[in-house]
């Protein structure tokens, strides 16, 4: 029987927009790309160059730091373009997709019987093992460290975020080979969180069921609860999506990128759930299901709350989003009297408007600021909302000042930035707290390596 962990804190934002359990067909273009931007603590170098013939599979870029860290093609075809930001950033490697696509064959027929070193290998050349993250810093991990913990996600408790075990219908008989070989990469236990009544029972795992609103979900709060993260230890950490693509690579040797996302928000017609493949042109899969309102749209890579806007530089599907969201921008709204009239349709979590009587209602929100930023405010609003042993408020000062023993102090190695976002999205003081914490983890990465 699973154990169950309560969550007392957080916040559910109920959006309109939520997708039902249907399945909707999904045009993805010709062109896909490697987008390292995703990998963050990737340095990366190319391997390829415009004109080269890649498969399903192979290398495309390596991590300058650790060499054996790579990111390989989502399809086969040729490589038409490498797109590049400032100081010579790559942004994506571009690739025209062949009709059937050709798979780079790897050889997984005693994956049962490997050790750490061969299955290790296997996922640095696969290109799966840059989906795992590392706590500390929340980074693409050292292959070289072997981590104390390993924790799955099964809980994706985000706003207009589908069940995880929709998303893995169709690999659910991979995800125990996937555990066994988690179980092989570290020294300690393979730690799994699912919302309370969707537990997948899988042996050699701890289970536990989580309940509670967002975030939950986060593996942040599930270590927190079970195993904390302490200053010398590292742990990696996995959404169960990701999982079952190993499963299934584990179990067929081929490097097969599709998966099942959700498309959701108020500003599209026909929300549902697509099957695509990771670097697929965002633009293609929504283009004939957005409504025909005026207003101007956010489409968003990932949820609400920590997915990025997608822009020019910014247009291709990430090997980590579960979820496209699209939002209204709210920039060419006109509202009389704004935040001084009575918001029968507002949300406020401090009750300030009488929407909050209506019960469970779901709001239309748009992506606006709704007030200007101001000084950080000493009110507590953050601890009502964020579930872990550990003090929001003043982490985030300590961050601010750049004071490496305070946040230390304050459990600094715990967190990432996605465990801010429901802080961040009721901060009076209107901080990109995120981007906060992002800064910190980033500078304290080079400090202490």
């Amino acid at each position: 029987m699973a154990n169950v962990i309560r969550i007392k804190k957080g916040l559910d934002i109920r959006l309109a927009g939520e997708a039902p359990k249907v399945d909707l067909t999904a045009t993805m273009g010709d062109t896909f790309a490697v987008t390292p931007d995703a990998f963050h603590g990737l340095q990366s170098r190319l391997m390829v160059k415009a004109g080269d013939r890649v498969m399903a599979g192979s290398p495309v870029i390596h991590d300058k730091v650790n060499p054996d860290v790579l990111l390989t093609a989502p399809v086969s075809g040729e490589v038409t373009n490498v797109v590049r930001g400032a100081k010579r950033r790559i942004l994506a490697v571009e690739i025209k997709a062949d009709q059937n696509i050709d798979y780079k064959e790897f050889d997984v027929s005693g994956v049962t019987s490997m050790g750490r070193e061969e299955i290790l290998a296997l996922l640095l050349r696969s290109g799966f093992f840059a989906l795992f993250r590392q706590r500390p810093y929340d980074i693409v991990p050292n292959p070289n460290v072997t981590p104390r913990n390993i924790f799955v996600t099964g809980y994706l408790s985000a706003p207009l975020m589908p069940k995880a075990g929709d998303l893995v219908e169709s690999d659910k008989q991979h995800l125990q080979k996937a555990v066994d070989a988690l179980r092989k990469l570290t020294d300690g236990r393979v730690v799994m969180g699912f919302k309370k009544g969707e537990a997948i029972n899988l042996d050699g795992a701890d289970i536990y069921e989580i309940e509670g609103n967002h975030p939950a979900g986060n593996a942040g709060v599930l270590a927190n609860h079970t195993y904390p993260v302490n200053k010398g230890e590292t742990v990696w950490t996995l959404a169960l999506p990701e999982l079952a693509l190993i499963g299934r690579f584990l179990a067929t040797g081929k490097v097969d990128m599709r998966r099942k996302i959700v498309l959701a928000g108020s500003r599209l017609s026909t929300p549902g759930y697509v099957n695509v493949i990771s670097g697929a042109d965002i633009a293609s899969i929504i283009n004939d299901k957005l409504d025909s309102k005026p207003e101007h749209r956010r489409v968003i890579d990932g949820d609400v709350l920590t997915g990025a806007l997608v822009t020019d530089e910014h247009k291709y599907l990430s090997p980590l989003s579960n979820i496209i969201t699209v939002i209204p921008e709210g920039d060419d709204k006109v509202e009389l009297f704004g935040w001084a009239s009575l918001g029968l349709n507002k949300f406020s979590m401090s009750h300030s408007f009488p929407s909050f009587m209506t019960g469970s209602r779901k709001y239309d929100l748009d992506a606006r600021l709704n007030g200007g930023k101001r000084a950080i405010i000493q009110s507590g609003e953050y601890e009502k909302v964020f579930p872990m042993d550990i003090y929001p408020e003043q982490l985030i000062k300590a961050i601010i000042a750049f004071d490496i023993d305070r946040m230390e102090e304050l459990g600094i190695y715990e967190v990432a930035p996605e465990d801010f976002a429901v802080c961040e999205f009721i901060d009076t003081s209107k901080l990109e707290l995120q981007y906060i914490v992002r800064k910190g983890l980033d500078l304290l990465y080079k400090e202490m390596n």
